[in-house]
């Protein structure tokens, strides 16, 4: 097995450039997750070391080879790809053991490997099934083992649960994180979805514009994040942003009717910031200050839809047997050593 290392990658098509000078080291069975929004650069930078897409300058590292002109097959690398890319008319075992078929290794050897890969993913009842004979789950398991067998150095995966339903999708995040914690293999995950990101990481890295906006363990972001981006990006439902501005060293956000004390060094009094506060960090109060606009009840929580009367809306998540009635008034409570501050123009944390 090997890690994995990006040195000042850049990628462009024609004209436009979309990679900028990427930096990043995945250390040895490490599970990295690139995650980002749409067009952030996730996907490509994911084919760059998959060698599908041209460096267009910058090295990549697979171990101690310098892989960056190397041909896909001279990289040591096996990718699942979204759509499950089986070969219908083969069966199970067939579709796992191909690649190593057309490369010529010893029908033995190919038995011996495509065993083992579905001892791996529990595969065993399935191997003499064609793939329109097993469910969406079954079939990425497929393409997982028909990765497996190849015997990689380093794994890669481009959303490979995009297709599946939300039960699946949970039931594949916990095999795919047992897989790499049996074979403890390098591996690359890309994801749009940040539960994903969050579940499964060792690292994630947060891209935007084809740039690196941080990186860190899950937690790591969730805690303590750079900018405004991360800070949003990171959680589910998402962090609360209000617009405010320092007052007498504090943070006077109007929506609240009232100033936050805070721990950290503010700039000068007027200045715009943001302030940050997670739904899961708030408290539902006695008080005049928001509507509830909606409550999403999903059982054990649920959260609250609440708009200011200045027209600012936040979401507070609620536990216990009280909940939020629409059309109420209430009021917004938290620890102010909760929030996080972030500068209006730059978006960058104030710490």
């Amino acid at each position: 097995m090997s890690g994995v290392s990006l040195q000042k990658v850049i990628k462009r098509f024609g004209s436009t450039q979309v990679i900028h000078g990427v930096d990043l080291e995945i250390e040895d069975g490490e599970f990295c997750v690139f995650v980002g929004p749409s067009g952030c650069g996730k996907s490509t930078l994911l084919r760059m070391v998959a060698g599908l897409e041209e460096t267009t300058d910058g090295a990549i590292t697979i171990g101690t080879r310098n892989v960056t002109r190397m041909d896909p097959s001279e990289r040591g690398v096996a990718m699942v790809f979204q759509t499950y890319a089986l070969y219908p008319h083969m069966t199970v075992e067939d579709n796992m053991g191909f690649g190593l078929k057309m490369t010529g290794h010893p029908a033995g050897e190919i038995k011996t490997k495509v065993a083992e890969a579905s001892r791996i993913l529990k595969l065993d009842e399935y191997l003499k099934r064609k793939p329109a004979a097993l469910s969406g789950g079954q079939r990425q398991r497929v393409a997982i083992g028909r990765a497996i067998v190849r015997g990689p150095e380093v794994f890669l995966f481009d959303e490979p649960l995009s297709n599946l339903d939300a039960e699946l999708r949970v039931e594949m995040r916990v095999e795919i994180a047992r897989l790499h914690g049996e074979i403890g293999a390098t591996m690359i995950y890309v994801t749009h979805d940040q539960v994903e990101a969050m579940t499964m990481a060792d690292k994630i890295v947060v891209l935007r514009a084809g740039e690196i906006e941080q990186v860190g363990a899950p937690m790591d972001l969730y805690r303590d994040p750079d900018n405004k981006f991360v800070a949003g990006f990171i959680g589910s439902p998402s962090m609360n942003f209000l617009e405010a501005k320092v007052s007498g060293g504090q943070v006077d956000a109007p929506s609240l009717k009232r100033a936050v004390p805070v721990s950290v060094g503010l700039p000068s009094d007027g200045t715009a910031v943001h302030l940050g506060l997670r739904p899961e960090h708030l408290t539902l109060t006695e008080g005049d200050t928001h509507t509830v606009e909606l409550t999403e009840a999903l059982g054990g929580v649920s959260y609250a839809y609440l708009t200011s009367d200045n027209g600012e809306r936040m979401i507070v998540e609620e536990r216990g047997d009280e909940r939020s009635v629409q059309g109420g008034r209430v009021g917004v409570g938290f620890e102010p050593e909760r929030a996080y501050i972030f500068e209006a123009a730059s978006e960058a944390r104030i710490r």
